[in-house]
């Protein structure tokens, strides 16, 4: 982050009201989709309660589809493939939340609060700004805005979902693999994650049949993982590009 006054006394009210204003556009862009997740979570057998509690408490879209899609396909002798694939999921949260310390900052109250809103949404929005006041406040307008409109939305899904019938006939379905893609895409940059992705989706394919839902998510993963830890493949990859100016490191973020 900038260390001169000067350009925080003269920018600041522009950047927090940018932040404000792309913590609510993207709020409501990614709380628009929690009515499939709760349509769906009623379909895989879930009540409305259960899943309410689900978004209140997990609260980490990724793990929540994952989870309600294993339930679905396996029933509860699924669960615990269930919970693994989405307590995996949930990891990155971890790295997110290592990331954000320094804006968050100190006290033990307001870190675990925040550790609640630590989501993809909150952290990409915040690390876009240029100042810390604004990245604190992109922070928590996003991470709460999206808590509130994904629980009433998750909420609004599930009393429709009987309403509603099949939800893929609407092709709601498919919204938790775009929501992975879109994750996914901007990553695919070099020989390496490239193949990591084609290899985890081709595990996963070839054992699905044959294994009990959630177990060949779990394996792919842990493919990507060894490859990701040897570096395989990695080595011969050209020196990453530059990030992009919207990337706070430049900035001297951690």
């Amino acid at each position: 982050m900038t260390h001169d006054p000067h350009f925080d006394d003269a920018h600041s009210a522009g950047e927090a009201k940018r932040a404000v204003r792309e913590g609510l556009g993207v709020a409501l862009a990614t709380s628009a989709y929690g009515i499939s997740f709760g349509a769906l979570a009623v379909a895989s057998g879930l009540d409305v309660w259960q899943t309410c509690v689900l978004s209140l408490v997990m609260f980490t879209g990724g793990s929540q589809f994952a989870f309600v899609g294993i339930v679905g396909a396996g029933g509860l002798a699924a669960g615990s493939s269930a919970i693994a694939s989405a307590a995996l999921l949930g990891v990155r949260n971890v790295a997110y939340g290592i990331r954000m310390s320094p804006v968050i900052g100190t006290g033990f109250w307001r870190r675990a609060v925040a550790a609640q809103f630590t989501i993809d949404e909150s952290t990409a929005v915040s690390l876009a700004q240029k100042t810390r006041h604004a990245r604190t406040l992109g922070f928590w307008v996003t991470g709460i805005g999206i808590y509130i409109g994904w629980n009433l939305s998750t909420l609004a899904g599930a009393l429709l979902g009987d309403v509603l019938g099949d939800p893929r006939a609407y092709g709601l379905d498919a919204a938790a693999a775009a929501a992975f893609l879109a994750l996914l895409w901007p990553r695919l940059r070099a020989r390496q994650p490239i193949v990591v992705g084609v290899a985890a989706a081709v595990v996963a394919t070839v054992l699905t049949p044959v294994l009990m839902p959630g177990l060949p998510v779990i394996i792919a993963a842990a493919v990507a993982i060894v490859v990701g830890w040897t570096n395989w493949l990695g080595r011969d990859d050209k020196t990453p590009a530059a990030e992009p100016d919207d990337v706070a490191e430049r900035e001297g973020l951690p």
